[in-house]
């Protein structure tokens, strides 16, 4: 019995970091989908709830105003949901530039962008963070491909940015992105992509439905669109950028606010799970969403029977000694999180990678609990700026003038 549970959560590991990214490339390359796509310049809304962002929101503003996209065509809605900081009196400048303020009391980020999308006008909603930077052609780039009649949303890419003072989990924070924007790109070309980020993404507006409280909304928002019939594409040239997490508890603290958010929008969307109506989107839906969030468990099951099997052989003696490695470099990874030696990919790989899965098996346990996370506090560090090779991105920021190459 041990053996068998030993190799039912190896083949679940396996296939969720490894066979799935295998698959959804061999699909796209042997059942490819292409859309439509061009310039075109509908109406457009983009959407910001903030709470308490008045480090952020003066930039975000002048990098949404200062975007390759007609100024008739292009509105910003922000929500401030109950905000004490002068996030309110800092949008407020913009008035008359095509901003609109809607000043909330505190009621949670759902109720915050439901009713900026009711105060919006435009064809096309584009959704954002208010410390996401856009690219100066990345609110084309989220409307080209709705050329495509078939083409309900387009999700955007979110790229961190580089810091002198970054923490140790960042670089691993950034290999898990550049993984995830593979995984996206092989989905869109033979299908849907699973789901958007927050940080910038666009569906049309009479595809919108309300978000349900304590749910990740890019989640509800963007699948809503797949549910809805129609296609969720990738657009690797709308590129957003955000300063990596200023505080390693902070950052960890935010990973369980989303992860349990986001198992509740699962569930919530649980009719997704369903092969004959949503096809292949269902198994990447419970791949992808839920299989890989819940990895904390065989994950967990594995670290304890290992060494129980240690006298069946060399293969059950290689695993314990292979999760001792991970786990111990890990702890010294934490231990060295504040040096240059802690930023190395020996410790920093393995430490985002416990932490992730701890910050998952902490939102099981708040899911089974039936803890709700509603509202919000930020808990982010200011904007900061770019540097490196010279590109027309971001202009108009004060801050963001330049790009660094993430790659």
């Amino acid at each position: 019995m041990t053996v068998t549970v030993f190799w039912i959560c190896v083949g679940l590991i396996a296939y969720t970091y490894g066979g799935f990214a295998l698959l959804l490339a061999m699909r796209a390359r042997l059942c490819p989908r292409p859309y439509r796509a061009a310039d075109i310049t509908p109406p457009v809304s983009m959407i910001i709830a903030a709470h308490n962002e008045a480090a952020n929101i003066g930039d975000k503003l002048q990098n949404a105003l200062s975007l390759d996209y007609p100024s008739q065509q292009f509105e910003v809605i922000v929500a401030s949901d109950g905000s004490t900081d002068g996030t309110d009196e800092i949008v407020r400048r913009y008035a008359g530039r095509g901003v609109h303020l809607l000043s909330l009391p505190r009621q949670g980020k759902a109720a915050a962008l439901n009713a900026a999308v009711a105060a919006s006008n435009g064809e096309v909603l584009v959704f954002s963070d208010a410390n996401s930077m856009y690219d100066a052609g990345a609110v084309r780039a989220l409307v080209r491909p709705l050329a495509d009649p078939q083409v309900g949303g387009v999700a955007g890419d979110q790229r961190y940015l580089p810091a002198a003072d970054q923490l140790a989990a960042d670089e691993g924070e950034r290999c898990f992105w550049n993984y995830d924007r593979s995984l996206k790109r092989w989905q869109s070309a033979a299908g849907n992509v699973t789901s958007s980020t927050g940080a910038i993404y666009s569906i049309r507006r009479d595809l919108f439905t309300s978000v349900p409280e304590g749910v990740c909304d890019d989640f509800a928002v963007s699948t809503s669109v797949v549910a809805q019939g129609y296609r969720l594409v990738f657009a690797t040239d709308a590129i957003a950028y955000e300063p990596p997490a200023k505080s390693a508890d902070a950052e960890f603290a935010r990973k369980v606010r989303i992860i349990t958010r986001g198992l509740r929008g699962v569930i919530d969307q649980r009719l997704l799970f369903n092969p004959f109506r949503y096809g292949f989107f269902s198994l990447q839906v419970i791949t992808h969403k839920l299989l890989r969030r819940l990895m904390a468990i065989p994950l967990f099951v594995l670290l304890l029977l290992s060494p129980l099997l240690w006298t069946e052989g060399p293969f059950y003696q290689l695993a314990v000694a292979g999760q001792a490695v991970v786990y111990s470099c890990s702890a010294v990874g934490w231990w060295l999180k504040d040096t240059r030696l802690g930023r190395w990919k020996l410790f920093t790989l393995p430490l985002f990678f416990v932490l992730a899965n701890l910050a998952s098996l902490l939102a099981v346990v708040n899911l089974v609990c039936g803890r709700r996370i509603v509202t919000w506090q930020t808990a982010r560090p200011a904007a900061a700026p770019l540097a490196g090779r010279p590109r027309p991105v971001l202009a108009g920021s004060r801050k963001f003038v330049k790009e660094r190459s993430m790659r």
